[in-house]
């Protein structure tokens, strides 16, 4: 158990660092795909059809290729668009795109593409007859949209978000394709130089556990609170 404490002889603050960048990895994934995903469900919502294509063929690919794929197409890929972006500006040397900016990007784009149906779903279920009264009552577009539908769409998306904030905790550990030293690829690291392998992905389930408990009691809260004043 010394190989678990801290300090020189262990790997216990490597774990817990490799904690840290784990749960960074997932918040700033979050809050793009969010973002993102927020838009493709407005997109395929919208009358204009070249955005609802876009959406719809988006979200097609990013569901029908493995995970492990689009972390790999996101990092030589943004590699190359930088690439051929510093070349028609004439600049020269290789320009190396930062690991965790891959990583967040390949992962919102994940989180974006499933995000994307629970928010549509959620828009959809807002009764028409709320919105309509909105309208009847004289509130602008945006009024409607902040005091009527946003409320009840967070109320109604939230334990689908919740769930796949839950995959994309785990998904972080893809990331150690990319030689980004989260929690998954430290207890590897850590298993080999000590031949303990069993014991530091045991050690690194147990904090994937926590992480995951931490998260659920979050996830309740906030359904708690976005559900107060509703009949039960």
């Amino acid at each position: 158990m010394e190989l678990l404490g801290f300090g020189a002889e262990g790997w216990g603050d490597d774990l817990l660092r490799g904690a840290a960048l784990t749960v960074q990895l997932a918040v700033v994934s979050l809050a793009i795909g969010l973002t993102f995903g927020m838009f493709l469900a407005l997109a395929k919502l919208s009358r204009f059809a070249p955005l609802r294509w876009f959406a719809q063929g988006y979200t097609l690919f990013i569901r029908g290729v493995p995970e492990f794929l689009i972390l790999l197409l996101a990092f030589f890929g943004t590699e190359k668009a930088v690439a051929a972006g510093a070349a028609l500006l004439g600049l020269e040397g290789g320009i190396e795109v930062p690991k965790f900016a891959a990583a967040v990007g390949g992962l919102s784009a994940i989180f974006a593409a499933y995000g994307c149906e629970v928010i549509r779903g959620a828009w959809l279920a807002v009764p028409n007859g709320q919105i309509e009264a909105g309208h009847s009552v004289g509130l602008s577009r945006w009024q409607i949209f902040y005091r009527i539908r946003l409320p009840q769409l967070w109320r109604i998306a939230l334990p689908g978000l919740g769930n796949l904030w839950l995959v994309m905790l785990k998904d972080t550990s893809l990331a150690a394709v990319l030689a980004i030293d989260e929690l998954l690829r430290v207890a590897k690291v850590a298993g080999e130089v000590t031949r303990q392998p069993l014991m530091f992905l045991l050690a690194a389930g147990a904090i994937y556990l926590l992480l995951t408990a931490i998260s659920d009691k979050m996830r309740a809260s906030f359904e708690a609170r976005a559900n107060r004043g509703m009949a039960r």
